[in-house]
């Protein structure tokens, strides 16, 4: 049986779980700033990007899956790009 959401949010709060477990994990790991909306953005903006027909087994395997130090870089380039824009603006 094939699952289908009708919308991200659907979707978020269904990997919800996995979500709140890999921020614990990378927690554990020292990357306390992390949070689940963190990895969903990372997944959604980067990993997820050019995916089509993703199962929800996939999904879920990519967030246990998925590098913390990438989506540590990921969080770091989208802080440095705000800041930039913040310092442009003023």
């Amino acid at each position: 049986m094939e699952v289908e959401f009708q919308s991200l949010e659907e979707l978020y709060q269904r990997i919800r779980p996995a979500l709140h477990t890999k921020k614990v994990e990378m927690h554990r790991a020292g990357y306390i700033y992390i949070k689940e909306e963190d990895i969903w953005n990372y997944l959604k903006e980067v990993k997820w990007l050019h995916s089509k027909d993703l199962s929800l087994y996939q999904m879920v395997s990519d967030v246990f899956n998925s590098e913390d130090v990438k989506i540590d870089s990921y969080l770091k380039e989208k802080l440095n790009m705000r800041n930039r824009n913040l310092y442009f603006e003023n």
